[in-house]
C-alpha cells in the first residue's frame, strides 16, 4: 500500500495555524470541484481547531458546485479582520486578480501571513507568500490537504472528508486522469474507509448536473458553432459577453460542451474562449489522452494548469480575433511536436 506524501512544510504551516485566530481561505477567479472542495475541508479542519473562517472567492460560487454542502458559504467580500491567509488551488497572480482589483474593498495578501498549497505544476507567480506548499505530484489539491493533515494530526469530520473525497473525484474525473497516483487511490480509500459513500457523492453530484430545457437548446447552438483546425485536430469555440453574462448564472458555458468538444473524431485539444468586455478573454482548454500539452499551451499565454485541463486569462486589451490565430497556431505546434 502506498504512503502518503510527507511535506517539509507541515510543521511551519502548523505553528502558523496555532498562532492564528482568524484565517481567511481564498479560492482562485475560476473555481472548481477541486478549489471548493478543499476550501470546505479546510474550513471544517480549521473550525474543529476553534479558528474563526471565512471562504472567499472572486465570482460567485457556479450553480453546478452546489452539490458541495457549503458552497453557500463563500462571499465575494471579506468581513473578518483575518491574521491569516491560505490560498488554495492555485499560485498564479492572474487568478485571483478579481479579489485584489476589487473596486468596493480589494484585498490585499501580502500584509498578512500567506499559506499558498496547490497542485499545479506551473511556476509561481506569487512571491511574497509565507509558506509555499506546491506538490505537482498529488492529482488534486485536496490530495495534499489530506496528507498534510493526516501528518499533523488534524482532526477531520464528516464534512471535511466528504469535502476531499467529492473534489478529488472531481479533478480527476472519477479517478480517470492520468496524473492519479497509488496516493491518489490510498486518499480515497482511507476516505472511503472512514465512512465516505462515493455512490451517494456521485448521486448528489448528478442531481445538481440536471439543465433546465433553456441550457440545453443553448448547448445545442454552441454545438453548432464549434469550428475545427489542423485537420480537425483542434476544436474552438468563442463565447460573447452575452451569452456569459445571461447563462453563467445558470452553468458555466465552457462546461456545457468541452468534453463533447474533445471527444469528437480525430480532435486532440479543445478550447473555449470567452470575450469579456474591457479587453478581458479567457480560454479553458482539455486535451485527449496521448496529447499532454494543456499546460503548456496555456504557459505561452500567461497561464496554467494541468497536462490535459489548463486555462488562461488575458486583460491587456488584445484582439480577441489575433489572438485566436495565436492560440491556434501555437496549438498547432505542440501537437506536431507530440506526434
Amino acid at each position: 500500500m502506498a504512503n502518503l506524501a510527507s511535506y517539509p512544510q507541515a510543521e511551519q504551516i502548523k505553528e502558523l495555524l496555532d498562532s492564528s485566530s482568524k484565517v481567511l481561505i481564498v479560492q482562485p477567479d475560476n473555481p472548481d470541484g477541486d478549489s471548493l472542495g478543499s476550501a470546505i475541508a479546510i474550513e471544517q479542519i480549521l473550525m474543529l481547531m476553534g479558528k474563526e473562517t471565512e471562504i472567499i472567492c472572486g465570482i460567485k460560487i457556479p450553480s453546478y458546485l452546489a452539490y458541495l454542502p457549503g458552497w453557500d458559504r463563500v462571499s465575494q467580500e471579506v468581513s473578518i479582520n483575518f491574521d491569516l491567509a491560505i490560498l488554495l488551488d492555485t499560485s498564479s497572480l492572474s487568478l485571483i486578480e478579481n479579489l485584489t482589483n476589487n473596486v468596493s474593498q480589494p484585498i490585499s495578501l501580502r500584509k498578512k501571513p500567506l499559506i499558498v498549497i496547490d497542485h499545479h505544476a506551473t511556476s509561481s507567480t506569487i512571491d511574497y507568500a509565507t509558506i509555499s506548499l506546491v506538490d505537482p505530484e498529488a492529482a488534486a489539491t485536496s490530495q495534499v490537504i489530506y496528507a498534510l493533515a493526516k501528518q499533523l494530526n488534524l482532526e477531520l469530520n464528516n464534512g471535511a472528508r466528504n469535502a476531499l473525497a467529492a473534489s478529488i473525484l472531481s479533478d480527476t474525473l472519477g479517478l480517470t486522469t492520468e496524473n492519479v497516483n497509488a496516493q491518489t487511490i490510498y486518499t480515497i480509500a482511507e476516505l472511503v474507509d472512514s465512512g465516505v459513500s462515493l455512490a451517494d457523492l456521485e448521486s448528489t453530484r448528478r442531481s445538481y448536473m440536471r439543465k433546465s430545457p433553456d441550457l440545453m437548446h443553448y448547448k445545442g447552438q454552441l454545438l453548432e458553432r464549434i469550428s475545427y483546425f489542423n485537420n480537425d485536430r483542434i476544436a474552438v469555440l468563442t463565447i460573447p459577453w452575452p451569452e456569459i453574462e445571461r447563462y453563467s448564472p445558470l452553468y458555466n458555458p465552457p462546461m456545457l460542451v468541452l468534453e463533447d468538444m474533445r471527444f469528437t473524431t480525430g480532435t486532440d485539444i479543445a478550447i473555449v474562449f470567452k470575450i469579456y468586455p474591457q479587453g478581458k478573454i479567457t480560454a479553458k482548454i482539455r486535451s485527449n489522452h496521448g496529447f499532454p500539452i494543456a499546460a503548456k499551451l496555456a504557459e505561452s499565454f500567461g497561464g496554467g494548469g494541468h497536462d490535459y485541463a489548463s486555462g488562461f486569462k488575458l486583460t491587456d486589451g488584445r484582439d480577441a480575433d489575433q489572438l485566436i490565430n495565436d492560440v491556434i497556431s501555437k496549438a498547432s505546434h505542440l501537437l506536431d511536436n507530440e506526434d
